[in-house]
């Protein structure tokens, strides 16, 4: 009963697996189809950590970008804080609203950017020995 429930998870897996490359290989026909979607994301992904999946998330969800200033595109994404108070109470500071699928990408870009560039540090610092000087 197990190894039939396996295959079948497998089956599952693998029919999903190819319904995604279709539909990333249509996403890329479209993008790559249009002048002005094709150089935008070019752009883009010249940036570090920049990939395919953030890159067109941009392009799809936020067709503002280039064309508001950083105060605008930071609120248009959820990125900008706003304070949370009534009257004489005052709350914290918080992030929110916006175009969810837009911060969570860029959270996920910078995340890996962060993350590998830390662990480069680490690394060498490991490798060489010094310890860390705060500047």
């Amino acid at each position: 009963m197990a190894s039939r429930l396996q295959r079948s998870i497998r089956r599952l897996v693998m029919a999903l697996q190819k319904e995604l490359t279709d539909l990333d290989g249509q996403v890329d026909d479209e993008i790559r189809g249009s002048p002005a979607w094709r150089d935008k994301e070019d752009l883009l992904r010249s940036a570090p950590g920049v990939g395919p999946v953030v890159s067109r998330t941009l392009v799809a969800e936020l067709p503002e970008l280039g064309s508001l200033d950083r105060r605008q595109i930071a609120a248009l994404a959820g990125l900008a804080p706003w304070t949370r108070q009534s009257g004489k109470w005052k709350g914290k500071r918080l992030i929110g609203g916006g175009r969810t699928s837009v911060r969570t990408a860029l959270f996920m870009a910078t995340f890996v950017a962060v993350a590998r560039k830390l662990l480069t540090i680490l690394n060498a610092m490991v490798k060489t020995n010094p310890p860390l000087r705060a500047a």
